[in-house]
């Protein structure tokens, strides 16, 4: 469940109707609820029960402060991929010790930022990668706590584009080196590896993937301790998927049971970094009807957002649904709902049959606080979207919408090309 239902035919988020919100921030914009992202965290935190954990948000998923301090308020810790989402999460006032740094292509100066920080683990990727970090800590003084990164080779059944945990994606150290690579890493001065860390993909509708992940690891863990590495954190990543159409996604409750009905006597902290399931569901992106086209072969609802604000529908060809603002009777328009961006691929979603529309009207792209505002882009010269946060009947426009003069700043022309008579003859 989550806050955005219609009264009296009029789309609100929480107790504000969202064409009040649009008349005041302009479109197109993201809006948050709240509630639905503390009762989604919530849920989650209360699956696990009394197991020792720490359910880190994944940054990726979306990154505005606000709705990073909401998770931080409920006791969160953070999950992040890059020194810039390092960097947002101290902004936002996270607990360095409840940071965890993944990625599989980290930076000397990240390494050194999270250093600095003392966060809790860097969830390692590669044997390279761990004598990069075991060099940069030493330069500083300094032991890096580490978990690696395991690839168990288990099919999570979901986009390829999403899947993290076969051995032919990119991700983590594979399954029969991971012995290896611990000694390695136990032998290595400025290393103490501690934990172990795996994540098979995103939006995993079945819970039976992570249960497989869970019986590999729990096996390594077990041979990990027998050579005195002392493993106190398993961290399991995230990935639980989300209704975006008519998918039947477990709830978090279930995933917990499963997980710890495997887990048995491990005596490991558990570390979570659950992202689409939180955020998902609760945000939103409105957007107005600019044109519609009706052509021999179907009509086109033209919107003022696209690509470059919402990428999912192209990039993967997800499904997101489409309400209307304001519903009225009237007959249906069969169509894609398609942007303003020069490329055929521009489109928020195709063959739909939706409601009566006209020039002017709202509507609302559902399921869009994940992976939304987060794969924004200024393709096009577009400035990127406001972004709203709503509580209750109170709302903060949480990001500014870009000007012009926004995605330009940095930028500037050498001297030599500015068009001016240089005076040499030439």
């Amino acid at each position: 469940m989550h806050h955005f239902a219609y009264r009296d035919g009029r789309l609100f988020a929480e107790g504000i109707p969202l064409e009040k919100i649009a008349q005041e921030v302009g479109t197109p914009f993201y809006c948050y609820s709240h509630a639905t992202l503390e009762r989604h965290f919530q849920a989650f935190e209360a699956s696990l029960g009394s197991v020792p954990h720490l359910v880190c948000f994944s940054v990726k998923s979306n990154s505005n402060l606000a709705v990073l301090s909401v998770f931080l308020n409920q006791g969160a810790g953070l999950d992040v991929v890059s020194g810039g989402e390092l960097y947002r999460a101290m902004k936002a006032g996270a607990d360095p010790k409840k940071i965890v740094f993944a990625g599989v292509g980290k930076t000397v100066r990240e390494m050194e930022e999270a250093l600095r920080a003392e966060i809790l683990l860097f969830n390692v990727e590669s044997e390279q990668e761990l004598l990069a970090l075991d060099r940069v800590a030493g330069l500083g003084g300094m032991k890096a706590p580490v978990a690696l990164r395991i690839n168990p080779d288990i099919n999570p059944q979901t986009h390829p584009y999403i899947s993290t945990g076969l051995k032919q994606n990119k991700f983590g150290i594979p399954f029969d080196r991971s012995l290896d690579v611990y000694r390695q890493a136990k032998a290595l001065k400025y290393i103490d590896p501690i934990g172990v860390h795996c994540h098979i993909g995103s939006q995993i509708l079945e819970v039976q993937p992570f249960v497989d992940t869970l019986g590999r690891i729990k096996a390594l863990v077990k041979k990990l301790r027998e050579e005195s590495i002392a493993v106190q954190y398993l961290d399991l990543g995230g990935g639980l998927g989300i209704t975006y159409e008519d998918e039947v996604a477990p709830p978090p409750s279930e995933y917990a049971e499963a997980l710890l009905g495997e887990l048995g006597d491990l005596d490991c902290t558990l570390i979570f970094e659950p992202g689409r399931v939180l955020v998902g569901n609760a945000g939103i992106m409105v957007t107005r009807v600019l044109y519609i086209k009706r052509g021999p072969e179907k009509s086109f609802i033209v919107v003022d957002a696209g690509m470059n604000d919402c990428i999912r529908p192209s990039l993967y060809g997800a499904y997101q649904a489409v309400w209307p603002v304001a519903q009225r009777e009237g007959e249906k328009i069969s169509g894609d709902v398609v942007g303003p961006i020069c490329e055929s691929g521009d489109f928020l979603a195709k063959d739909r049959l939706l409601p009566p529309l006209e020039p002017g009207d709202l509507v609302a792209v559902m399921s869009a606080g994940a992976y939304g505002f987060t794969m924004a882009s200024n393709y096009n010269s577009r400035p990127r979207a406001a972004e709203v946060l709503v509580k209750g009947t109170e709302q903060w426009v949480v990001r500014d919408r870009e000007t012009y003069e926004d995605i330009v700043q940095g930028e500037s022309v050498p001297e030599a090309l500015s068009g001016a008579d240089s005076g040499d003859g030439r």
